[in-house]
């Protein structure tokens, strides 16, 4: 489930209107309509907000928010799997240096 399907989801188990949830980020229900279909992206600084909102997990908002953007851009690369795997070894290579 991308972010914008998670927050859908969300909203309705709250009974929230996207005009509601729309009114407390500041933007207007069109813009809503657009993150949660996909077709745009919600702003790092509205996962507090959706989470408070929405009750919510912050951390775990953000980690699919992140996640869509790093599929946005290796989705149509020819070797996707790779590139994770890559990225998750300079992750741990990053993690192992700083923690020493």
């Amino acid at each position: 489930m991308n972010f914008g399907e998670h927050i859908k989801q969300l909203r309705e188990q709250n009974q929230l209107l996207q005009r509601q949830v729309a009114s407390v980020l500041e933007i207007d229900t069109a813009m809503l309509s657009k993150i949660e279909r996909g077709e745009r992206r919600a702003k790092r600084e509205h996962i507090p907000l959706l989470a408070n909102l929405l009750h919510s997990n912050e951390k775990e908002l953000y980690t699919i928010w992140l996640a869509d953007q790093v599929y946005d851009i290796i989705k149509e690369e020819e070797n996707p799997t790779e590139i994770l795997k890559v990225a998750e070894q300079e992750v741990k290579n990053y993690n192992n240096k700083t923690n020493q």
